[in-house]
């Protein structure tokens, strides 16, 4: 193993941003908490099973926007259209409710703002010091714009974000194409690049993707799950691994 704690083979680290650089997955929660409760209630009452943490680790984390409404509402046995991706927040379609999530994120966000994991932003810098490339990955149409706002944005070579899926036609995670696009364009194979997840979809995109070791960053104590699905070592923060010069 390297001084970054990762095996001695590796040239490229792929890094999530939610919940792996900034600490805008409990951001996200409460989003969509707030989103599919109000749906919820409004559909059944107020006697409805509201979305819990563990319907959030399940069936929304780590994935596209309208993949986490699918799955979720797929969970409580609730099919809805798909409608267009310009429908109005609250639609009673998969768009509408991803779009009133999204509209809910920014809201937090402009009014909190963003703030970044410390242990990561130094381990960036030592990985780039040590010549590794970089690239963040990340189901966000927002990534961009956070990244900017914490500026980090010179910590990676190669941005696939919710904008570039969807350009390229990239299935979100838990399939491995956003993260396999990302070692394509920095120029390394699977086998040579490390995945740095909290979801566990992002865990199963690592491992279905055959990548060379894949890094489980446990922020709310899901350590055990992340392991089954797929992580080679987790950390509560990547300053564990090392990084220190």
């Amino acid at each position: 193993m390297t001084q970054l704690g990762l095996p001695d083979d590796i040239q490229a680290c792929l890094f999530d941003l939610d919940g792996v650089v900034t600490k805008t997955a409990v951001v996200h929660a409460a989003a969509w908490k707030e989103m599919f409760d109000a749906f919820l209630r409004e559909r059944d009452g107020a006697d409805h099973r509201p979305f819990e943490a563990a319907d959030y680790d399940e069936y929304v984390d780590g994935r596209p926007r309208a993949d986490g409404v699918r799955t979720f509402l797929a969970s409580r046995g609730i099919d809805l259209p798909d409608g267009e991706p310009g429908d109005p927040p609250g639609a009673e379609t998969v768009h509408g409710l991803g779009n009133r999530k999204n509209e809910l994120v920014l809201e937090k966000i402009r009014t909190d703002g963003v703030e970044a994991y410390a242990g990561t932003l130094r381990y960036l810098e030592v990985v780039r010091a040590h010549g590794l490339r970089t690239a963040i990955v990340s189901s966000s149409a927002n990534c961009q714009d956070v990244l900017r706002s914490i500026g980090a944005e010179h910590f990676f070579d190669v941005r696939i974000d919710g904008v570039v899926a969807a350009e390229r036609k990239l299935p979100g995670k838990p399939h491995p194409d956003t993260f396999l696009a990302a070692a394509e364009d920095l120029g390394v194979e699977p086998s040579a690049a490390a995945v740095f997840e909290d979801a566990l979809a992002g865990m199963d995109a690592g491992r279905a993707g055959r990548f060379g070791y894949v890094v489980g960053v446990d922020r709310v104590g899901q350590t055990d799950a992340l392991y089954a699905h797929g992580a080679d070592i987790v950390v509560k923060d990547l300053a564990e691994l090392g990084g220190t010069e």
